[in-house]
């Protein structure tokens, strides 16, 4: 299945060809970087290389295709393969993209600990898996790591790079070098801890805001739009420390100034809410007025939102500070 054109010699395996593994080859692609896109089953890869190409065309004809190839000249560099021994053979980055099971990716991983050279970098995309319980027991471990995308990987440009104890530094520099080649932004959490960065601070987000909803204080729809036409206008180009750096005359400054409320504020925070009953069902209900839950209305939103991501990282490239 796997094309001349598509060799993974000095190139990229992608294990998984469901979303985020399709984003991840279009990605790679996009940095001129061969890919070979395995899935156990070769109708997976069939449907997602037939995926791949419908949206590069899309993207190139709305301006939005990223790199400097074109869309046949990225298409090109993608090849599917139905033998992950080929897949492999050659590559000098394996990114594992199978669904979020222990389980599921520690026989993946012993797997692929037996075929991989002692000089290729293996990738969980796990958005929350331990990397430590990920890659115990691999001989190969040192060359391990997680980098976490953000869905939909190939709109927004972070990346979580998650080490374990014993992964090399030389692993993690390797990957973050990668990742900047192909235009993401990644980040090194130093150590691993359970959610990462991004999961800690979105699940903090979505706790309080669940139970603002629960308290009666807000509706479902005034608190989301408190997010999406406050906080998120700032986050979207400034994170929350710089937000308090510029908030008041520096850090310090503002440490000074609002210490005291924001730790009266704090107390009143409620338990770990259950995401379950009757607050479940009142924020379902707020939702589905807004976007219906069939899946073609869930489709269409999601196709705006991911129209509205590709022209926010088009004015974010235009604006940046050099």
């Amino acid at each position: 299945m796997a094309s001349p054109e598509s060799s993974a010699a000095g190139g990229v395996a992608v294990i998984g060809s469901g979303l985020i593994g399709r984003s991840w080859a279009m990605l790679f692609a996009a940095g001129g970087i061969p890919v070979r896109l395995y899935d156990v089953d070769p109708r997976q890869v069939t449907g997602a290389l037939d995926n791949i190409r419908k949206e590069m065309t899309l993207l190139a004809q709305s301006g939005s295709l990223k790199g400097a190839l074109s869309a046949e000249e990225q298409l090109s560099l993608i090849g599917g393969c139905s033998d992950i021994r080929e897949a492999v053979e050659g590559a000098v980055h394996i990114q594992e993209c199978v669904p979020e099971d222990l389980e599921l990716k520690q026989q993946l991983f012993a797997q692929l600990d037996g075929i991989m050279d002692d000089d290729v970098v293996l990738s969980s995309s796990s958005s929350c898996l331990l990397p430590s319980k990920l890659f115990a027991g691999l001989a190969h471990r040192k060359q391990c790591l997680v980098a976490h995308p953000v869905n939909p990987p190939y709109y927004v440009p972070l990346v979580e790079l998650v080490p374990h104890p014993e992964t090399a530094p030389a692993t993690v520099d390797r990957t973050h070098a990668l990742m900047r080649k192909i235009g993401q932004s990644p980040v090194r959490i130093m150590k691993e801890i359970d959610g990462f960065a991004l999961n800690r601070l979105q699940y903090a987000i979505i706790s309080e805001a669940w139970r603002l909803v629960e308290e009666g204080v807000v509706s479902p729809g005034d608190l989301d739009l408190v997010m999406s036409e406050g906080l998120g206008m700032r986050y979207a180009f400034i994170g929350p420390l710089e937000t308090m750096h510029l908030n008041a005359e520096g850090m310090l400054s503002y440490c000074d100034r609002y210490s005291e409320g924001m730790r009266r504020v704090l107390k009143t925070f409620g338990p770990i809410p259950e995401f379950s009953g009757a607050a479940a069902e009142k924020v379902h209900q707020a939702m589905c007025v807004k976007v219906p839950d069939d899946p073609a209305h869930l489709a269409a939103r999601r196709e705006w939102r991911d129209g509205c991501l590709m022209r926010l990282a088009k004015l974010k490239s235009q604006v940046q500070p050099q």
